[in-house]
């Protein structure tokens, strides 16, 4: 499987290790970057760079996923969400690893390098790589919507941007 990595100057280490270990794995693994230590780095572009990355390998039938390390992760998982098609998940253990792909077909896994061991996040990107989508009725309608939405702004038939307590667009003026 291909894998595309990107990180932030706090999972640099992190990005390295996991490197290595996903290549004696027989991954191939793409480094979107940083590729030295600045304090002062930016992460959107690295991480961007890799969920681009990953949503062109899948419309071409490439098997492959997605990794972005930060700090806390959330910055990284924000920023490969941007990105068309990508379905990036805050993993901070075993189960949210497993269910971001079973449940959500998830193809990026963002992981906080502050807030874990080189050996946790090894095993949760271990697990996020072997599982499976589940391929449910349920899932797969879910994912549908948020493609939908992505792509039309909407949701059919699921009063997007309505007002539940009086079924007027939100921010309508009042009638």
């Amino acid at each position: 499987m291909r894998i595309h990595i990107a990180t932030d100057h706090a999972g640099l280490e992190f990005s390295r290790t996991l490197q290595a270990h996903l290549a004696n794995g027989g991954h191939e693994v793409v480094d979107h970057g940083p590729v030295e230590y600045d304090a002062l780095d930016d992460y959107p572009a690295f991480c961007i760079n890799a969920a681009l990355a990953v949503a062109r390998d899948r419309a071409a039938g490439v098997k492959t996923l997605g990794i972005v390390f930060g700090g806390s992760g959330n910055g990284e998982q924000i920023a490969a969400n941007k990105v068309a098609g990508i379905r990036a998940a805050l993993v901070w253990s075993m189960d949210t690893a497993i269910l971001a792909r079973q449940h959500n077909d998830a193809n990026v896994i963002s992981i906080g390098a502050r807030q874990h061991t080189v050996e946790e996040a090894i095993r949760y990107i271990d697990a996020f790589i072997a599982e499976p989508f589940s391929g449910d009725e349920r899932h797969v309608r879910r994912i549908g919507q948020l493609a939908e939405y992505e792509t039309t702004g909407d949701i059919a038939g699921k009063a997007v941007d309505v007002d539940a307590s009086t079924g007027r667009i939100v921010g309508s003026p009042a009638e």
